[in-house]
């Protein structure tokens, strides 16, 4: 994978990261969801590229 999608998929684990946070201070559940879930999918898509990193060996 390019080197502009690994940093596009770490800033959108970190967006997540801020969202969480963001959520556990202000009390705000469906926030502090979304953020997990905005990290997971991150994760997800760096997992991909990974593998596909792997194939292109």
């Amino acid at each position: 994978m390019s080197a502009a999608d690994k940093a596009k998929h770490l800033g959108e684990e970190l967006v997540g990261k801020a969202k969480e946070a963001a959520g556990k201070v202000t009390g705000n559940e469906k926030l502090e969801a979304e953020g997990k879930a905005d990290q997971a999918k991150a994760n997800a898509k760096q997992a991909g590229d990974d593998v596909k990193d792997d194939f292109g060996k």
